[in-house]
């Protein structure tokens, strides 16, 4: 599969689908719906916990899935961005995570794989979607104890590599690190990979995407564009790039200072732009479209895809848009 998808990222640019969680919000779910039958009398609150919907409201996230292969998407991310026992804790569900996991991936598979029955020229990829938790390595939370650390590697490495696992066996084709705004948390996620494939005596391609989190250009443990590309390099991966925080336009140079740098693919999935007052998304599918042509005009990428507050309708203008260019060159700086 490496080979397969390799192969294709030197011939098109690939699609990558939009934001799950935006398309989630549209259902309008409420507690009850959260639970289902299941977890009815469960003991904590579970509106909020997005993966849960992959056990409670299964045909709403296929359907999810779908509408983004229909609109032009080769990769789809799984349902699993808290998958995680770390970020699962919130809920008091961190013995769920293995088969939250290995269900979203099994969801997904299935997916896809009736889009590549139907159409086997054009063949749909399904991505693990590992998000980077919700505590960080690097900084302290208590601002009066600097040395301290709400998680550790090993905590870490022991997480991710559960998630890992379950992804795999539930049938991923790739793993994606995302929205990582802190490299040492991604260099867990990363380390646990690498010590599952050794193990399995597997290859599996790995996507990275850090976060720049404000106007700085950096992210949130303050690492630039570049020194984020560096700290990352000695892993083996098949794209290494950007996403949330910011929208198309204001990406774009952060994409700049990595693409002539590095022999790995870039990926990108930007915001719809910036939330407004309401923490509503305003861009439209042609004006963020608009702005990612920019991208394409400068040679800048070859995975590409939408984060917060993009649809079905984004991905379908931004997949029209790739058919009009062609990808970044691999294996040699730009």
């Amino acid at each position: 599969m490496k080979k397969e998808i390799k192969d294709i990222l030197k011939e098109r640019i690939l699609v990558l689908d939009g934001a799950m969680g935006t398309m989630i919000q549209q259902h309008n779910f409420l507690e009850e719906d959260y639970r289902g039958e299941r977890f009815k009398d469960y003991k904590s609150s579970l509106k909020g916990n997005n993966d849960l919907l992959t056990l409670t409201q299964p045909e709403a996230i296929k359907e999810i899935h779908r509408k983004y292969f229909d609109a032009g998407a080769d990769i789809i991310e799984t349902n699993t961005f808290s998958g995680t026992t770390i970020a699962m804790a919130d809920y008091n569900m961190e013995n769920l995570v293995y088969e939250l996991n290995y269900e979203s991936a099994k969801i997904a598979k299935e997916v896809a794989d009736k889009f590549n029955a139907k159409e086997p020229n054009k063949p749909r990829f399904v991505a693990g979607s590992i998000g980077p938790t919700n505590r960080t390595a690097s900084m302290s939370p208590d601002v009066d104890d600097p040395g301290f650390r709400a998680v550790t590697f090993e905590d870490l490495r022991i997480a991710y590599k559960q998630q890992v696992e379950a992804l795999i066996d539930g049938g991923v084709d790739l793993l994606l690190v995302e929205t990582v705004f802190d490299t040492l948390n991604a260099k867990a996620a990363l380390f646990a990979i690498e010590e599952v494939k050794a193990e399995r005596s597997i290859d599996i391609p790995i996507m990275l995407s850090g976060t720049i989190t404000d106007a700085s250009g950096r992210t949130l443990s303050g690492q630039t564009a570049e020194a984020f590309l560096i700290s990352v390099s000695h892993i083996p991966l098949l794209t290494i790039g950007f996403n949330c925080a910011l929208g198309a336009n204001l990406l774009q140079p952060h994409l700049e200072a990595i693409a002539n740098k590095t022999e790995f693919a870039i990926s990108a999935h930007p915001n719809a732009g910036l939330p407004n007052a309401f923490g509503e998304y305003d861009e439209t599918a042609e004006q963020m479209a608009a702005q990612i042509e920019e991208y394409l005009k400068r040679d800048l990428i070859n995975i590409i895809g939408g984060c917060c507050g993009t649809t079905p309708d984004h991905i379908t203008a931004i997949a029209e848009l790739t058919k009009k260019y062609k990808p970044r060159k691999i294996g040699t700086y730009a």
